[in-house]
């Protein structure tokens, strides 16, 4: 573990937010979370929305183009999926916020959310945040006609967190929420390769190793199973986790 960032300066007085929306195949959700996305609006706040849309085949990218004529909006057009990695990456280069933050096209998160996940950050008494997906429950996901797979994705993730929870010397519950939220500043130094899931880890990773360490705070969650159109693959995307782990959090940042 690194020693811990300088303190960071105070945010303006009215801090913007770049909300990082990479988008692949969400034919059925895009229109519905792209209208809440681009309307939401955070007392004391500046919002920039920057859709990077990855060439879906679906008819995504149609839907998307008119949301390019939005105040606040960036429309990135990139000529083939290249991971969602890749997407939040592409995004990352465009952002002009003060803090950023993380938002998917397939409506499992409330935007209700952002702000009290911004609070820690606007006192400044944290950097990095994360949404956790845990409540009450051991179980994050919970699909009701594949209820193997929901059994899966929970036990993997049980032995992935504790992987990094250990291997940090954290004690997150939801190292993988897509709600990650921190101050620009946190990426200086940093570059990043991860095209697909294991950007979570890489970033993450990166992150407390430079010293921002995450806190949690509960958000709400509506888990979609395969069916309904999650990506995760449980066979190909698990070993590049293992990978992720092992060289980000050994290699020199």
């Amino acid at each position: 573990m690194n020693a811990a960032p300088n303190p960071l300066p105070p945010l303006p007085a009215l801090p913007k937010l770049s909300i990082v929306v990479p988008l692949f195949n969400e034919h059925s959700t895009v229109t519905a979370a792209l209208d809440a996305i681009t309307t939401k609006r955070i007392a004391g706040w500046e919002l920039e929305v920057i859709i990077v849309e990855s060439n879906s085949t679906d008819g995504t990218r149609k839907l998307v183009l008119p949301y390019a004529n939005r105040p606040g909006v960036k429309l990135l057009l990139e000529e083939k999926p290249r991971g969602k990695g890749h997407a939040v990456r592409h995004g990352f280069t465009q952002a002009t916020g003060d803090v950023l933050l993380i938002q998917d096209g397939d409506l499992e998160y409330d935007l209700a959310d952002y702000e009290k996940l911004l609070a820690p950050i606007r006192t400044g008494a944290h950097s990095f945040v994360l949404g956790s997906r845990h409540s009450d429950s051991l179980f994050i996901r919970k699909f009701d006609e594949q209820v193997l797979h929901a059994f899966a994705l929970n036990a993997g993730h049980w032995f992935f967190t504790a992987l990094i929870d250990v291997s940090l010397g954290l004690t997150l519950r939801d190292p993988f929420t897509m709600y990650k939220v921190f101050r620009r500043e946190c990426l200086a130094g940093l570059t990043f390769e991860a095209n697909r899931f294991d950007f979570d880890w890489e970033l993450l990773i990166k992150l407390v190793r430079k010293g921002h360490i995450p806190i949690e705070i509960p958000v709400k969650y509506t888990s979609r199973s395969f069916k309904e159109g999650k990506k995760v693959s449980m066979f190909r995307d698990p070993p590049t986790w293992l990978w992720a782990w092992a060289k980000y959090r050994f290699q020199r940042l």
